[in-house]
């Protein structure tokens, strides 16, 4: 499988933007398949998080980036997910995500469904704070989002030591149709992160700091 450096599929990411195309049904491997239903998952919580605190802070301008996000891009990753597990024949953890507001904050399915459960209700609470709070709460799931869609998340690390010498993700896979799905996640984590970025320092002043990835990477995408 290829390797590749954070920094070197960072920069890939920003001159790539196709999406997952058709693809054969029972072509991926176990850690593949993992990974990809994983980050269904993982779409739809940024999708949540946002959604939720943008309804708490309605009618604050600032508010406008969580709204716009999680009802434009978020959407549209969440769904992309879910056409690309339906092309390998997969089954998709969060059948029922579309029907909101009823399905905001529930991940019943696949064997992770506890951690976005978990980690929903700790952002939502972080970010609940004040509209400065749920501004740094967008920047930390994308930076997490980037670091997770590239390689492998640290729950899945700590629920299998096997993968973690073989690695998952944008850094493990072969697969044409996954690697331009990711890259394409990758692209908009990274359009997502310097729109946070921006409300954080015109309200605050001071220059953001990384919260996940290193802070030269953070500078690199945001000064791109």
């Amino acid at each position: 499988m290829k390797q590749a450096t954070i920094v070197g599929l960072l920069l890939a990411a920003g001159s790539c933007a196709a999406v997952a195309g058709p693809a054969t049904v029972s072509t991926l491997d176990e850690i593949e398949a993992m990974h990809l239903t994983f980050m269904r998952s993982e779409e739809k919580l940024a999708r949540d998080v946002y959604l939720t605190l943008a309804a708490k802070y309605e009618g604050q301008p600032a508010a406008e980036v969580l709204t716009n996000i999680g009802e434009g891009s978020e959407q549209t990753h969440t769904d992309t997910v879910r056409d690309t597990l339906e092309s390998y024949g997969l089954e998709d953890p969060n059948p029922d995500a579309n029907d909101l507001p009823g399905n905001i904050g529930v991940f019943e399915g696949g064997e992770y469904g506890w951690y976005f459960q978990e980690k929903f209700a700790a952002l939502v609470a972080s970010g609940s704070v004040d509209l400065l709070s749920a501004l740094y709460v967008g920047a930390f799931i994308e930076e997490l989002d980037m670091l997770d869609i590239i390689d492998c998340p640290k729950v899945i690390l700590a629920n299998d030591a096997d993968i973690g010498e073989l690695g998952c993700g944008l850094n493990y896979t072969d697969e044409k149709a996954l690697k331009n799905l990711y890259t394409h996640l990758v692209d908009g984590s990274e359009s997502h992160l310097r729109a946070f970025v921006k409300n954080i320092e015109d309200l605050t002043g001071v220059t953001y700091q990384a919260q996940v990835l290193t802070q030269s990477e953070v500078d690199e995408i945001l000064g791109r």
